[in-house]
């Protein structure tokens, strides 16, 4: 007999064990719990620690309050000017109301994962490509108000959206390094030509000073030539002043000036000595006679005499005519 109690004590005991370790539970401090009795929700969320249900009767529901990371599949979308691009954007939520993550949405993950690839979308179409690219804060605002608008009656309050990467197409990339490349070029003539101005200002002063003071100028010629012969070459360069330059330009005489310029006359006949010699003279300075020239050519120098008209060569008158006969 008292064998028999002692058995149904254990049995029972083991019973009441089975029964509680079903009825057991354990909610993380990170987790809260919901309970359905019947499928009814009863009133109250549990809270992290140890708590019982009715086997059975009861159904705990876990509900994560972490900060949840959720990446958006890139999207492919066409701006407001006309540039498809792709972007892919990252979204941090997290469940503040447990119950209302169960009971009004079916899969709140879900749900906001399609959410925020439809709001990426909106913005997309919405954006001009420079604020897709400079501009992301405000877009990032933008899409984080866009999904937490439906997200709020799910019981998830959306923490921060991120637009991770924007992917062009390759033609607008090369438009854009070209781009980017001409506006480097235009900053970089503007400041070589403001540095050619700063300059020149400068150069004109000192031209001032030196035109004050010549010997300024000499010695700048000399610290140019110590500036040169410093190196180790064997040239040296050495500057020619422009003034002197001009010094002789003004000094060469004007083209067609100078003595045997084209046009000029002597006043000597040709073959003369200068210093009015005579003609023994010429002979004795020039040397031998030269030799006579043949008949009906004159000398070098002198010109021949045509014979008298009405006369023959040895000066008797020429003979007269006879008269023709007439008829």
């Amino acid at each position: 007999m008292v064998q028999e109690l002692l058995t149904a004590v254990i049995a029972s005991g083991v019973g009441i064990a089975a029964v509680a370790a079903t009825a057991a539970r354990v909610v993380r401090q990170y987790e809260r719990g919901v309970v359905f009795r019947f499928g009814r929700l009863r009133e109250g969320v549990r809270g992290p620690g140890f708590t019982m249900i009715i086997p059975g009767v009861d159904r705990l529901r876990k509900v994560n309050m972490q900060i949840v990371t959720m990446p958006v599949p890139a999207q492919e979308g066409i701006t407001r000017d006309n540039v498809t691009v792709r972007v892919d954007a990252v979204v941090y939520f997290k469940v503040v109301d447990a119950a209302n993550a169960i009971i009004e949405v079916e899969d709140y993950r879900f749900a906001v994962s399609q959410m925020a690839q439809t709001s990426l979308r909106s913005i997309i179409g919405k954006s001009d490509l420079d604020d897709l690219l400079s501009n992301r804060e405000k877009l990032n605002q933008g899409l984080e108000l866009m999904i937490d608008s439906p997200a709020v009656g799910w019981g998830v309050q959306i923490d921060r959206v991120e637009i991770k990467d924007v992917s062009l197409p390759e033609t607008m990339k090369r438009s854009m390094a070209r781009q980017a490349e001409a506006d480097r070029e235009r900053r970089a003539r503007v400041i070589n030509a403001d540095a050619e101005l700063q300059a020149s200002k400068k150069l004109a002063e000192a031209a001032a000073v030196m035109s004050e003071q010549p010997a300024a100028l000499q010695l700048r010629l000399l610290q140019t030539v110590v500036a040169v012969a410093a190196e180790k070459n064997s040239t040296l360069v050495l500057p020619f002043p422009v003034e002197l330059l001009r010094f002789l330009e003004r000094a060469a005489p004007a083209p067609g000036t100078g003595p045997g310029a084209p046009g000029e006359t002597s006043a000597e006949a040709p073959g003369a000595v200068p210093g009015g010699a005579s003609g023994a003279d010429r002979g004795a300075v020039t040397g031998p006679a030269p030799a006579p020239a043949p008949a009906g050519a004159g000398a070098a120098g002198e010109a021949l005499d045509p014979p008298a008209v009405g006369r023959s060569v040895d000066g008797s008158p020429p003979p007269a005519e006879a008269d023709e006969p007439c008829g």
